[in-house]
């Protein structure tokens, strides 16, 4: 069976195309595979799971009417929609994903990653995830009226992206370290992962053993899958996709 990764779609207003291509995956070639995982930052921004904005909610209806297609969904947060909880998966038929999940694919254990934590480098990223990104913080924050949530939130990432903007290349990209760590921690071989936004396949060894980390794509310049099936995994563009399946 096929089970396909997609990450940092980044979906707004502002690039109605590329929520066009997504309804075109969710609606065509994809209700023909067995899973679909969203591995964070599926939204722009997302205030929390009253966030009205448009178009979220034609996002909502398109996912909800994927799952009741029959394929499984699958989300993660990102940095971008991290307070996305459970009111958004009764109404879309996902089911909510930890950071760090370890699947089993094709009789191999695989780590799941929105990847932001990957970049340790960058302490200060770091320290504020960590505040922003518990539980604790999430309630607390859910209590604030939607308007006010919504501000704030809005200046929180417009700072944040700023901020990005001024950092060194080490410092937004992952560690090596690091990964090698977490995969450890999970006795996995192959991780995937979104966030940088650098799609490629990295190979290396992990006490002798070879090991890949495949980053997904994002989808604001041009746009990215990663299938998974009976002949390994390809990363391909939505088009790609469409055409061979």
């Amino acid at each position: 069976m096929t089970t396909l990764f997609i990450s940092d779609l980044h979906l707004c207003a502002e690039r109605p195309e590329k929520l066009e291509l997504f309804k075109t995956l969710l609606q065509g070639t994809a209700r023909r595979a067995e899973s679909l995982y969203i591995l964070g930052d599926l939204f722009e921004a997302w205030a929390g799971d009253d966030d009205s904005t448009p178009p979220h909610g034609e996002i909502i209806a398109e996912l909800a009417a994927y799952t009741r297609s029959g394929p499984r969904l699958f989300i993660m947060r990102g940095n971008r929609d991290y307070l996305i909880s459970q009111k958004f998966t009764e109404k879309t038929g996902a089911q909510l994903l930890h950071d760090e999940t370890p699947i089993t694919l094709n009789g191999d254990r695989v780590l799941l990653m929105h990847g932001d934590t990957l970049c340790s480098e960058d302490v200060k990223y770091q320290v504020f995830r960590r505040i922003v990104n518990n539980i604790f913080s999430r309630n607390l924050f859910m209590l604030f009226p939607y308007a006010l949530r919504s501000k704030i939130w809005h200046k929180i990432r417009g700072a944040a992206k700023k901020s990005a903007q001024n950092k060194s290349e080490y410092l937004i990209d992952v560690t090596q370290a690091t990964v090698e760590k977490v995969m450890k921690k999970h006795d996995v071989l192959c991780l995937i992962h979104g966030h940088t936004h650098r799609q490629a396949v990295h190979e290396f060894k992990i006490d002798g053993k070879e090991a890949k980390r495949i980053v997904l794509g994002d989808w604001i310049q041009e746009d990215s899958v990663l299938v998974s099936d009976k002949d390994g995994f390809r990363l391909l563009r939505i088009d790609e996709y469409t055409a061979c399946s």
